[in-house]
Formats: structure tokens, C-alpha cells, sequence
């Protein structure tokens, strides 16, 4: 349940500004996850997410960006919960997830600011990273395979 709940809300940080975390406690409650004030606190350290400024002046949640390319050990959780199977056509990456588990597993790997991939699109059980050349695209299958 901990690691759903932690994917659903990488899931929500990326497609919504999330301001307090009452916010993110409601949206919880409303996608099905009974949690308390104190069980979001302790989610947003293990995630080590952050309030950053928008254009607007705002502050809301985000993903601290990792500079290299290990990730931490909630992301990999989440990773290896969430993925079925990874596999590449040319420069295409293509990573199978359990359902609704697609856009947090790729929130995970965004997080890693990968130099070789130049996007990624998530949908509810299925991501593609598009990578700058089929090489990268092997290189990057092999490195998810040992998340798995």
C-alpha cells in the first residue's frame, strides 16, 4: 500500500501544482488512499520532495532532480513495483507497468534527467522514452532491466 500510495502521489506532483499538504492529503483521500497529515509528512521525506517557486511566485511540490544516475532507493521501489517489462524499437523505449502505474514509474525516471533521452509520454499502464539513438535506446533497456 506504501508504495502505491507513494507513486500516486509522484503521479499527482507531476500533473497538478500541489501547494500544502492538506492539498495532497484531500486529492489522497479522493483517488482512495485513507491517510493522515502525519503519514503524508513522512511520504514527502522519504520522496525528498521539495517546494519550488513557478513562474508565478507559487511554491508547490516537486521532485528533487538527481545529478547522476543512481536513484534512490524510494524511486527504485517504486520502479520495481510498478514495471511488467522494458523492451526498444530503434530509439524507442518502451516500459510496460501494472495499471495506473505508468505515469509514476515515469516520474521516477524523470527524475534522473537521463542525458540520452529527449522525452518521455505515460499513459495509465504503458511509458515510452524516445532516445536520441537506438544505441542509447540498448544502453537504457539494459539499465532498467536491473531495476526490475
Amino acid at each position: 500500500m506504501k508504495s502505491k500510495r507513494q507513486a500516486k502521489i509522484l503521479e499527482i506532483i507531476q500533473t497538478r501544482k500541489v501547494d500544502t499538504q492538506e492539498e495532497l492529503m484531500r486529492t489522497l483521500q479522493n483517488c482512495g488512499f485513507p491517510v493522515t497529515q502525519a503519514t503524508i509528512s513522512r511520504d514527502i521525506k522519504e520522496l525528498r520532495l521539495i517546494k519550488v517557486q513557478d513562474g508565478e511566485g507559487t511554491y508547490h511540490y516537486s521532485v528533487v532532480r538527481q545529478e547522476n544516475k543512481h536513484i534512490s532507493s524510494k524511486f527504485s521501489g517504486i520502479f520495481r513495483d510498478a514495471v511488467v517489462s522494458v523492451d526498444n524499437a530503434c530509439n524507442l523505449v518502451v516500459v510496460k507497468c501494472h495499471a495506473g502505474m505508468a505515469q509514476a514509474a515515469c516520474a521516477a525516471l524523470d527524475s534522473l534527467q537521463w542525458p540520452a533521452v529527449i522525452g518521455t509520454l505515460a499513459g495509465d499502464d504503458t511509458f515510452v522514452c524516445i532516445t536520441k539513438s537506438p544505441e542509447e535506446a540498448l544502453t537504457l533497456v539494459d539499465e532498467l532491466k536491473n531495476w526490475q
